[in-house]
């Protein structure tokens, strides 16, 4: 192609060159036959017998016209040549139809977006002459309404200089989405900021199942298809940087590269450059950026993991790759999971493989996974998480999925289930799906599912799933917002459908001080005050700090602190004095851009019991003091949460306005009390046993900030984590499920929490009263806490009969795994009050549901003097204490 537009263009030059020789000579042959009118001669005129001089002037006319009108056109065709390239990247003036109330009439008019020229034109008629037209500058705000998604309110500066807000109702949703980004665009362009504070982002997965793909694969790259598709105003809109995950890639990288970038070309011609590209088998991953961003990105960082049998092959695992973005972090992974419906933890397995064994990122993080290094993190992959119903259910998935009954099926994913008991992916997002599944369907065509194969075993299914995902994890306080989530659907070579996901993220440029650093009296300080941890550990050791940051020349670490036993069984862990941080650059408006990576350890072995993240952003800029709550994680699992105040103390400055501001979203009351209600009902059905707690403290459960309990918190710090909590509200986006960022408590093994350095715990004597051996310590056998109404309305409700514990067999439901109910998975059941269970006389047989013990028979008797004779200390004449928690799942594992 370049070859032919250089051959064309050289014929096209030398065309101009002989046509300009020709042109002068036919000039002078015309001037010669024309009369001549000069003073001092007399006009010829021509004879009247001779018609050949007249006809040969009417045809040398003629000529020099054509080739005088041949030359402009091949000037004109020269130079759309040359800027051809320049005008294919622009984006031409768009219309939008909307209406507006007029003294409480609705008219029509329309709405003109000139991103080139940075106005906002208003026109009643579609053709018509404009009306008034608005700058980049005049435009102060775009408010969307979240109540009504077409609506969208429009602050602008009038040439009196006042304020004017003006409600505009576009034709869907879809439209609105597109006006905004189009006048973000506008904005970014015509901005006097000489460094980006916004990029926009593709991210795309595919399963290529080991085939080659078509010869057009655009329709990606625009996500057009099904879901959360762009409008067909943004196609002009490109994306600073693409990032493409591929598994079962049967290319080579250098062919691969080369599909994307024509690809790439055939839809914009802005130049984009290979930043890096990293293979493990075949699994890739590929990020392109913008020729003009190449300055910008430094320290590329590759890595991969495998996870295939014995986690040797490289089948399935993991590729993953790091860079900065001036001052901003990026990560990106791409994976491939174990398969089978029936394989859901050796996933999980995969998931915790990957999260502690990938390597990117700053060498000083070690102490933090890749979920804590980066200021904005994507996993991308074919995940193989399922839906999880029986094979019977085939056709009635094939049928929901006709109809879109998307959200029936989401309820069976696994990949939601395993979220929202907090398993993998721990304060990871992602978009709501509004696509169908993605696998596995024929290839050549997406109008029918083949969920079976035929194997040498036998039949094996494949239910229609959503296995290709993406998700994202950002630091608290970062601008994410994904415009895009969906699915391909003329892409047919593999039985996966590509999946896209764009976003629009912040980005911190670098900053340049104005201060002079060796002056003392500019310089500032990070303090933080009245600071604890609670840490869910019964480990009894001492504490210590470490902080790490970019805006810090070291870590620092602070000194030991003592711990203190909670009442809940966790571990409250206060911290006194902490060292004041020195950042490299007092300059409030680079600081309140910062974060502050925490990470506790303990003394004694120097191992992490939780890392967290914390923003020095705060809401209000003229508060110089704020709150801030965070959650403790270590490897993926949820430890704890730390709380505190925060003090700047910096050289004047103010908070800058960011470009990504210019979009807002209008919280409709009636929406925000709908939200709060299903908070409260969502937190009283996943934790029923804390139903007493504030509703303040459901919120931050739900939002993934857990809090103290009433015994442990006081007012003082409830107001501090309240208004902490405020400040964090949109770390979380709306379309987030509820549920998903809860703070289950759960042990594994090699774990620094629940349960190392447990000190033994002596057992009641024998001679104790009889009432107390069958008093059961709920937090000795694991089950949740009775909640405290309960002691009262049992003496209002009647007894309820339940089975006890059989000291033949351990406690009943007592391990540390409970049997998950069979009958409605992921329905929630009605919040119904719990009643006190009856103490009654233990039978060594069986548990009856009559009040009155049942007579044993005769073989009964015998099993009985079997048992007491092989152990004598568990006679039924004999009390049984409870059982240490210590040695609980030991127990269990052995009947097991």
């Amino acid at each position: 192609m370049e070859r032919r537009g250089q051959r064309a263009d050289e014929f096209g030059g030398s065309c101009l060159s002989e046509i300009t020789r020709t042109l002068p000579v036919l000039e002078s042959l015309q001037s010669t036959f024309e009369p001549q009118f000069s003073p001092g001669f007399k006009q010829r005129s021509p004879l009247p017998g001779d018609p050949s001089t007249s006809n040969m002037m009417s045809k040398l006319n003629q000529l020099t016209s054509m080739v005088s009108s041949l030359e402009e056109k091949v000037k004109t065709v020269l130079m759309e040549g040359a800027a051809v390239k320049h005008r294919r990247s622009l984006i031409p003036p768009i219309i939008f139809e909307v209406k507006v109330d007029s003294l409480g009439i609705s008219q029509k008019t329309h709405l003109k977006v000139d991103v080139e020229t940075g106005k906002l034109i208003i026109k009643k008629a579609k053709d018509g002459p404009d009306e008034k037209f608005y700058t980049s500058k005049k435009i102060l705000q775009l408010i969307k309404s979240q109540k009504f998604p077409n609506k969208l309110i429009i602050v602008q500066e009038t040439e009196k200089e006042k304020i004017q807000r003006k409600e505009y109702i576009f034709a869907d949703s879809k439209k609105r989405e597109g006006f905004c980004q189009l006048l973000q665009q506008m904005k970014n362009k015509h901005s006097d900021q000489l460094e980006p504070d916004m990029l926009t982002i593709f991210t795309g997965t595919w399963n290529m199942g080991d085939a080659p793909p078509p010869k057009k694969i655009t329709s990606w790259f625009l996500c057009k298809g099904q879901g959360k598709t762009r409008d067909e105003t943004t196609d002009y809109i490109e994306h600073d940087i693409y990032v493409i995950g591929t598994q079962e890639d049967p290319l080579n990288e250098k062919e691969w590269v080369e599909i994307l970038l024509r690809s790439l070309n055939e839809i914009t011609n802005a130049e984009y450059k290979l930043i890096t590209i990293q293979t493990l088998w075949n699994i890739r991953i590929v990020i392109l950026a913008k020729q003009e961003h190449a300055h910008r990105i430094s320290h590329i960082c590759t890595n991969s993991v495998k996870t295939g049998i014995a986690n040797t092959l490289g089948n399935k695992g993991a590729v993953g790759a790091s860079f900065m973005f001036n001052g901003t972090s990026f990560g990106f992974i791409n994976s491939h999971l174990t398969s089978g419906s029936e394989k859901k933890l050796r996933r999980k397995q995969n998931y915790f493989n990957i999260l502690r064994f990938l390597v990117l990122g700053d060498k000083k993080l070690s102490p933090f996974n890749i979920s804590h290094r980066f200021t904005h993190l994507f996993w991308l992959g074919d995940l193989n998480y399922r839906v999880q119903q029986p094979n019977s259910e085939a056709e009635n998935i094939v049928h929901k999925i006709k109809l879109q009954q998307y959200h029936e099926l989401l309820a069976y994913d696994q990949l939601n289930m395993e979220r929202k008991e907090s398993q993998v992916f721990l304060h990871f997002n992602e978009e709501e799906i509004t696509f169908p599944p993605t696998y596995r369907y024929e290839r050549g065509s997406r109008e029918r599912y083949c969920y079976t194969k035929q194997k040498a075993t036998g039949v094996k299914y494949n239910l229609p799933s959503w296995c290709d995902r993406v998700l994202w994890k950002s630091y608290p306080q970062m601008h994410v917002v994904c415009q895009s989530y969906g699915c391909t659907d003329d892409i047919t070579t593999s039985d996966h459908s590509p999946v896209f996901a764009t976003f629009q993220v912040g980005v911190t440029s670098q900053f340049v001080s104005k201060n002079n650093p060796g002056d003392s009296d500019v310089q500032g300080y990070i303090e933080l005050l009245n600071c604890k941890a609670t840490l869910h550990t019964k480990s009894h050791t001492k504490f210590y700090i470490e902080f790490h940051s970019y805006c810090l020349e070291n870590m620092v670490k602070s000194s030991e602190a003592e711990d203190q036993e909670g009442d809940d069984g966790t571990l409250i862990v206060k911290f006194g004095v902490l060292p004041k941080l020195t950042p490299i650059i007092s300059d409030l408006e680079y600081l309140l851009d910062q974060h502050l990576l925490i990470c506790i350890k303990s003394s004694d072995t120097d191992e992490s019991y939780g890392e967290g993240c914390i923003a020095l952003r705060m809401e209000d800029p003229q508060q110089q003091q704020f709150p801030f709550v965070t959650p403790l994680t270590h490897h993926g699992e949820e430890t704890g949460h730390f709380q505190g105040e925060i003090y700047l103390h910096a050289s004047s400055g103010k908070q800058r306005e960011k470009l990504y501001d210019f979009v807002k979203i209008e919280k409709d009351e009636t929406v925000a009390q709908k939200q709060q209600i299903k908070a409260q009902h969502s937190q009283q059905w996943e934790h029923p046993a804390r139903s007493g707690k504030s509703i303040a403290d459901k919120i931050a459960r739900v939002r993934g900030v857990p809090l103290c309990t009433p015994e442990t918190f006081s007012s003082t710090d409830h107001n501090v984590a309240a208004q902490a909590l405020s400040n964090q509200v949109k770390q979380s986006p709306p379309s987030t499920p509820q549920g998903f960022k809860g703070n289950e408590q759960r042990s594994k093994p090699g774990s620094p929490v629940m349960g190392r350095g447990d000190p033994p715990i002596t057992p009641p004597a024998r001679s104790a009263a009889p009432s107390q051996k069958f008093v059961i310590s709920n937090n000795a056998r694991g089950a949740p806490n009775v909640r405290q109404q309960d002691s009262i309305r049992s003496t209002t409700q009647p007894d309820k009969v339940e089975m006890v514990d059989n000291p033949l067999y351990g406690p009943v439901n007592s391990g540390p795994h409970q049997p998950p109910a069979q009958s409605r998975p992921l329905k929630p059941p009605e919040p119904a009050t719990r009643a006190a269970p009856a103490i009654r006389q233990r039978s060594m047989t069986c548990s009856s549901s009559d009040k009155k013990p049942v007579a044993p028979d005769k073989t009964a008797a015998k099993n009985m003097a079997s048992v007491n004779i092989i152990r004598p200390e568990i006679a039924p004449s004999k009390p049984r204490p409870p059982v240490p928690a210590k040695l609980q799942g030991g127990r269990d594992g052995q009947h097991t």
